[in-house]
């Protein structure tokens, strides 16, 4: 019969341990995870009496204490070395012109040659010293509000791929937007604006091979669409409201009557110069011409006057090229990044020209 202190196993089922307490025939046996279990007595079997000392053989073929330190050795065997290594930190290799922010996005198709049924992927190129926190949104004309299509974090001077995309969903991108906040990681920087910036999409261009064009960040044929340049969010986006609207359309038609056809340029102060590249002003009719005849000519007279004041260190010249679809303001641009780089470059006064003219100063 086991006693008090008797270390005893289960007779009918897995298990045992120590008797700590008999009532009656009910003894209350401490397990080895600390649980105390009442077992009838005559279901226990004795294995080691209280006070003896011997070793004996427990229900799980070797004593306890051999047990204990056979565990304990191949738990040994499994414990890790761990290195805690110091977070390394890559260094950012800057460029001379890097701190002024370029952003491109760009649509690359998966099959040139079967556009109809490629699938397409989107980069977002950071051409800048500065990491950018920044989304990706997009919206259909038939949605009342933008969907986020990527949120996150590019690093300086690299291009981050957003995602892939087939036919379909690229044809409900007719509007895209990218919003940023711009830093650098352990060191001064000079601190920049948020910028968000939208800009519309024809999603014909997405089947329509020669729409791809050769890009200066990418080795195969792609839709580019320059976002910032230099700093300038190329299409700022703006609240909708129409007393705003209203304003730009009447100070526009004020600035027409003013210019009344004369010279295409005249001074409005001392120091700055302002050009009107409508077509209306620098054409007397535009019968037989096409778009990209207009355009041309647009950009030969956009030329002509910055080559004439290249060498007036300091010369402001104001550029009046129109809200519209911003084709020649896109075309103004690309000038500006590699004919003529250098310059700086800035939104006109809103309040004189609303979103339709650039200011260039000559360095």
């Amino acid at each position: 019969m086991a006693k008090l202190g008797d270390t005893v196993r289960f007779l009918s089922s897995t298990g045992g341990g120590k008797i700590v307490k008999i009532d009656g025939q009910i003894a209350h046996v401490e397990e080895e995870d600390g649980f105390v279990t009442p077992v009838l007595l005559k279901e226990l079997v004795v294995v080691r009496a209280a006070g003896d000392e011997a070793v004996r053989a427990d229900a799980f073929g070797g004593t306890r204490r051999a047990k204990e330190e056979a565990k304990a050795k191949e738990q040994s065997k499994f414990v890790p070395t761990v290195v805690h290594d110091e977070p390394q930190v890559e260094k950012v290799e800057e460029t001379a012109t890097g701190n002024r922010i370029n952003l491109t996005l760009a649509y690359l198709p998966v099959e040139l040659k079967h556009l109809n049924t490629s699938m397409f992927e989107a980069y977002l190129v950071n051409d800048s010293n500065y990491f950018l926190y920044f989304t990706y949104l997009s919206r259909a004309d038939d949605q009342q509000g933008w969907v986020t299509r990527f949120a996150g974090m590019i690093e300086p001077n690299i291009q981050l791929f957003l995602g892939e995309m087939d036919g379909k969903e690229a044809g409900r991108l007719d509007r895209v937007a990218v919003q940023y906040v711009a830093f650098k990681r352990d060191k001064e920087f000079t601190l920049k604006a948020p910028v968000a910036v939208e800009q519309r999409l024809d999603t014909t261009k997405f089947f329509k091979l020669h729409c791809f064009r050769e890009n200066r960040y990418f080795d195969e044929k792609v839709i580019g669409i320059d976002l910032v340049i230099n700093d300038v969010p190329q299409r700022p986006m703006v609240v909708d409201s129409s007393s705003l609207e209203d304003a730009m359309r009447q100070k526009k038609e004020e600035r027409r009557e003013r210019h009344d056809r004369r010279p295409v340029k005249r001074n409005v102060k001392a120091s700055v110069l302002e050009v009107d590249l409508h077509a209306t002003s620098l054409l007397d009719t535009t019968a037989g011409l096409s778009n990209a005849d207009i355009l041309n000519y647009q950009i030969d007279s956009f030329r002509k006057v910055m080559d004439e004041n290249l060498r007036n260190k300091g010369q402001k010249i104001i550029f009046i090229h129109g809200k519209g679809d911003g084709v020649l303001r896109q075309a103004l641009m690309k000038e500006l990044n590699y004919r003529y780089r250098g310059m700086d470059v800035q939104d006109a006064s809103f309040r004189e020209y609303g979103y339709g003219a650039t200011q260039v100063t000559i360095k």
